[in-house]
């Protein structure tokens, strides 16, 4: 395994009386999936969602590079190198695939103006992020048509590139084929290949078990707010371990 780009340690996080991550800890490194596993409730989203920025650590350390980062909010995290594409996938309907991609991150000039003077580099904008979908070969129907005329497909393609535009370290998935048909899935998970291949580390979380022994390098189980177990090279052959883990049959 190559040096971690992303380490948590010792991760602890209490809503009130629930105490929902118990001294969770984990690696990601450049170039491999990681798969992070669990039932409902078992703590996945919360873990995700504190190294995103969502949330903060109650205790608990998180380590980029093997530095540790405080990591407060989602502009932090992504100023870390984190880019996150949640299941609701926080896509604007009535915007074009170029402005989801920028917005909130405008590109602007000229530099010297206060942000506010400045005015929109739309046609950089518009190559930059034409260049993206391309290089991850997205098929879109028109590339300045609205989001809510898209499939899908199309949609979480378009949420996936975007974290691709900013991603410097580290891609965050979240269920990313679970409304998806077969088809579609089947382009997504060419494009988290891609990702991967591109040297980012990518953190998967699915309940497919054939997505991941198809893409994953290793898998982390979550029960109950406990990490109870890693595998590496998840394959057909110890698919059953993980199951047993994940439901937490002896």
């Amino acid at each position: 395994m190559s040096k971690p780009v992303l380490e948590v340690r010792g991760a602890h996080k209490r809503f009130g009386a629930v105490h929902a991550l118990k001294g969770v800890g984990f690696v990601a490194c450049r170039g491999e999936v990681l798969a992070l596993l669990g039932d409902n409730g078992a703590g996945k989203s919360t873990l995700i969602k504190c190294v995103s920025g969502v949330h903060g650590l109650d205790e608990g350390d998180i380590l980029i590079e093997g530095e540790k980062v405080a990591i407060r909010t989602p502009a932090a995290a992504r100023g870390a190198g984190i880019e996150t594409v949640y299941q609701d996938l926080a896509l604007f309907d009535n915007l074009t695939p170029a402005e989801n991609f920028y917005c909130g991150r405008e590109l602007s000039f000229p530099r010297w103006l206060p942000r506010g003077l400045r005015l929109l580099a739309s046609r950089k904008m518009n190559s930059e992020a034409a260049a993206v979908i391309d290089r991850l070969k997205v098929k879109l129907p028109r590339f300045d048509a609205q989001v809510a005329l898209m499939s899908g497909g199309q949609r979480q393609a378009i949420a996936v590139a975007r974290a691709a535009v900013f991603a410097r370290k580290v891609v965050i998935l979240d269920e990313p084929t679970a409304a998806l048909g077969l088809r579609e899935s089947r382009k997504v998970l060419n494009l988290i290949a891609q990702l991967r291949d591109e040297g980012n580390a990518v953190i998967l979380i699915t309940h497919n078990m054939e997505h991941v022994v198809e893409l994953a390098d290793r898998a982390v189980v979550l029960r109950q707010g406990h990490k109870v177990g890693e595998i590496e090279k998840p394959n057909r052959s110890n698919q059953q371990d993980l199951v047993a883990m994940i439901v937490g049959a002896e």
